[in-house]
């Protein structure tokens, strides 16, 4: 049995049928829910069960159940490592095909996810998500401890190291252990010298951004640290509580 538009043979004269809609369009089982129409019998008995909350798929590792069986396959990979589809570009391998589709972008550069504020692109949905909530202001990510929200789970899950102590990073040269990666890296410096910040007018580099923000003021005159007795202003915050000292050594 072969189709007259694009020539693709069948066995059976019904497999012929249902891939003809595929050219039609036509999608003649409809879900009585929600209405939502299909072209094929067995697509519509899937989505059914998005409504009746049907599992009938059961992983035989961990028992978790799924509504449908592609999925319960993807999840078998968490099981057994599989990683079947691979970049042919630079051969890493990944257990879902979406995965290996996003992660293809990071070759071809294609940004296809636009922000519709600032027109700013992404290759990533989740990293426009991401990017949205600068604009939004929302935090959805909320401490259970302290209640500080966050715009990312990743924020949140280092805050939560302020709670538990956790200092997962850890140097391998002198084995001194911090609760952020940022802050390890910083630490680094002391060991290799680097200083890769740079002052744009003198050229006189620095380890951390903050201490050429910090330097950046000798040239601007900026001065935004002022003291709340006298309205004396300061560039360095430091500078601030030592002068603040003289007032108190007055008051005593």
């Amino acid at each position: 049995f072969e189709c007259t538009v694009c020539h693709q043979t069948f066995s059976v004269s019904a497999y012929l049928r249902s891939h003809l809609r595929t050219h039609t369009g036509e999608k003649p089982f409809e879900c009585t829910v929600c209405n939502k129409t299909f072209s094929v019998s067995t697509n519509l008995r899937s989505h059914l069960r998005t409504h009746t909350g049907e599992k009938p798929f059961e992983c035989t590792v961990c028992h978790k159940t799924f509504s449908q069986n592609g999925n319960l396959r993807k999840h078998m990979r968490t099981h057994t490592g599989e990683k079947p589809f691979e970049c042919t570009v630079c051969h890493k391998t990944f257990s879902e095909n979406g995965h290996l589709r996003t992660h293809l972008r990071t070759h071809t550069g294609e940004k296809p996810f636009g922000c519709t504020v600032c027109h700013k692109t992404f290759s990533h949905n989740g990293d426009l998500r991401k990017h949205m909530r600068t604009h939004t202001g929302e935090r959805p990510f909320k401490c259970t401890l302290c209640y500080k929200t966050f715009s990312e789970s990743g924020h949140l899950r280092t805050h939560l190291r302020t709670h538990t102590g956790e200092k997962p990073c850890e140097c391998t040269v002198c084995h001194k252990t911090f609760s952020r990666n940022g802050d390890l890296r910083k630490h680094m410096r002391t060991h290799t010298g680097e200083k890769p910040f740079k002052c744009t007018v003198c050229h006189k580099t620095f380890s951390v951004s903050g201490h050429l923000r910090t330097h950046l003021r000798t040239h601007t005159g900026e001065k935004p640290f002022e003291c709340t007795v006298c309205h004396k202003t300061f560039s360095q915050n430091g500078d601030l509580r030592k002068h603040m000292r003289t007032h108190w050594r007055k008051a005593f």
